[in-house]
Order: structure tokens, then sequence, then C-alpha cells
């Protein structure tokens, strides 16, 4: 499972998710919206061929690294896996971006004094991120292999980061996990090879067969994932960006989702389901939402049959006290099979943000 901390997690519910899929027919498995992975992970186990998609990079790097056996990064030129990680907690720290941006004894370009790493994680980060380009520049790494490496270099980051659970703002006062010594550990991969491809694209571009099972797990408020996660965004570019505010934000306008605007979510994600060309849609959605349950039914059902699967009640995200007070929230998953002749050329949302870059 992920080692992130991530909002709309499907952790604790994949396995009702995998239920309704139900077994491999043939077709892929379709992770629309993939996050961390948790769920494309449990599809691969399950026998499905997988295609991933997220419009993060970061959030592709991190699924790339679910899906990943020991035969597909066996690390010939660092002597394997483990050696790789051994190698890459005693590389030099480096006082890079992350260092300077990013820590209170860095030097930002605006003047605030930023609390996300303390300054030896910070640098830590920096000297790591250094070293994985390095090997990559020289060809010691796969593909697969420097996938894994940033992945892992990623979650070792977010278990000492000083923040509630994104990277929205930072704590004023350190946390005990924070003051830890950033490591990275080895994780556990998958016992045999998968079939799978991850892609970092605009999800109005995918294209589909009609034996594909698509499955959409979109963003369900007004919180845009590119600007919670911009940190971990800018560890996998590894680029030096102009960021702004108290919070350090990178430029992040370029990946909105339309999923995440009020107006635009119900819209979206019908053009979304109705355009993707598979046969059967499942999408899990929250009784949080921007878009209820019967206004989603009612948007589907003039193209196929629609039932709606109840699966767990779990506990809300809680960035604040406010958010304390608020229990739960209810978990659905809303199958969704075409009609025959149930038209698919519908028009769709104009694009909020562009990707070519895959990982």
């Amino acid at each position: 499972m992920g080692r992130v901390r991530y909002i709309g997690s499907k952790a604790r519910v994949v396995k009702q998710i995998l239920d309704i899929a139900g077994p491999p027919n043939g077709g892929r498995f379709l992770d629309v919206f993939s996050g961390t992975g948790v769920v494309s992970q449990q599809a691969a186990i399950g026998g499905w061929g997988v295609w991933a998609n997220d419009h993060l990079l970061s959030s592709s790097i991190l699924t790339t690294a679910q899906l990943l056996s020991h035969k597909d990064v066996p690390f010939i030129s660092l002597g394997g896996y483990t050696a790789a990680i051994r190698k890459l907690n005693v590389t030099s720290p480096h006082g890079g971006f992350i260092y300077a941006e990013y820590t209170p004894s860095g030097k930002s370009r605006s003047g605030h004094e930023r609390r996300y790493f303390t300054t030896e994680n910070g640098r830590r980060i920096d000297g790591m991120r250094v070293q994985i380009e390095d090997w990559d520049r020289n060809g010691k790494l796969t593909v697969n292999e420097r996938a894994l490496l940033l992945a892992d270099l990623l979650e070792a980051a977010n278990r000492v980061a000083n923040i509630a659970g994104t990277y929205g703002c930072f704590l004023r006062h350190w946390t005990k996990p924070a003051q830890r010594r950033l490591l990275v550990s080895p994780r556990a991969l998958l016992s045999k090879s998968a079939s799978f491809q991850v892609s970092c694209k605009d999800v109005f571009e995918l294209t589909t067969l009609p034996n594909d099972l698509a499955y959409l797990d979109p963003p369900y408020t007004k919180r845009q994932y590119a600007a919670y996660y911009h940190i971990l965004e800018t560890i996998v570019v590894g680029d030096s960006p102009t960021v702004s505010g108290v919070t350090g934000l990178r430029s992040w306008e370029d990946k909105s989702s339309p999923f995440c605007f009020k107006k635009r979510a119900l819209s979206a994600l019908a053009s979304l389901t109705i355009g993707l060309g598979t046969k059967r849609v499942l999408i899990s959605y929250s009784s949080e939402g921007h878009v209820t349950l019967p206004e989603l039914r009612q948007s589907l059902q003039g193209y196929g049959e629609v039932a709606i699967h109840e699966i767990a009640d779990i506990g809300r995200y809680r960035p604040n006290q406010k958010a304390l007070r608020l229990s739960s929230v209810t978990e659905y998953v809303l199958e969704w099979t075409r009609f025959k002749f149930s038209r698919i050329d519908q028009p769709k949302p104009r694009r909020a943000y562009e990707l070519s870059t895959s990982a």
C-alpha cells in the first residue's frame, strides 16, 4: 500500500472496489486518477493488466513504484536494490532548492522562513535528488529503477515533513517525526511482474478500448492536488521554480483540475465517463463531494445503466480543528454500464491543464 498520506486515498476500501470490478475480463484496468497507486497495485495483484494515469508527475512516479517487482528493478550497476538504498542514505548533503526554500536555514528568494523540513533533512533531500540524477545520467539506472528511487525519496521526505497531512502549509512548531533524520527505506515489491503502463496525461486525452474497465477516483472538493502536493512535485521534477508566499507555492494553475470547481464538476465528470469509450466505468465518490449522487445518476442514466454501491463510512481528512468536529464521510462506487447504442462523442469540458510528460 502507499506510504504517503493522500487526500481521498482508497487504501481502506480498495478490496471493496476490486470486488465490484470483478475478475479480469481480457481488457485493461484503467486507473484514470491513480494518486499513490494503491488501487492500481491491487488490480495488478488480482491479475489485471493495468494502465494507470495521473496529471501529477509525482503521483505517476508513486504509482509506478507500486507496480514494480524485483525482476523489474535488478539495479545491476549498483549491486541490487538494497545496496542502492544503502548508497543513497550515505549521499553527501547538498544545499540545493529544497534547503533554500523549505527549511528555516535556507535563503529563500522571498525572505520567508519556511519550516517544511529541518535544515539537515532539506540538505539530505537535495543531496539524494542530485545523486539519483547523477546515476541516471551515467547510465546506472533503468527507467523503472529511477522511478523507484524517486518514489522512495518522496516517501522518506513525507515521513519527516513538518505538515498536518499536505503541503498546503507547514506547522509552526516541529513535530517529533519532523526532527528525525531522513532515511530512505526499501519497499516490499511485487512477488511477480505485472503487465502495466503509467502515464501522466490530461484525462480527456486518454484513448481506451471498449473492453477496458475504467476506474475514476476524481477530486471531490475544491482542494487542488497540484497545490496541496507541490513540494513532492518539485522533488520529482528536480527544477528550481519561482515560488511565492509564505507557503512557497510553485505555479500550479496549468494543472488546475475542472473537477475541483463546483460549477464545472458535474459536467466534467459526466463528459469524461461517457466520452472514455469503455463499456463499463466505476466511479468512486464521497458524500462530501461537489456532485450529489442523484445528480450524477441523472446525468449518466440516459447513456447506460447505473448502480450505486455504498461501501464504507471512513474518517474524514482533518486539516484543522474545525474539521475535527466532522465525523466521517460515506464512500460510494457508482457503476455505469453503457447502453449498446449510446453515443460516445460527447462534448468535453474545456481543458484546464495540459500535460505531455510520461512517467
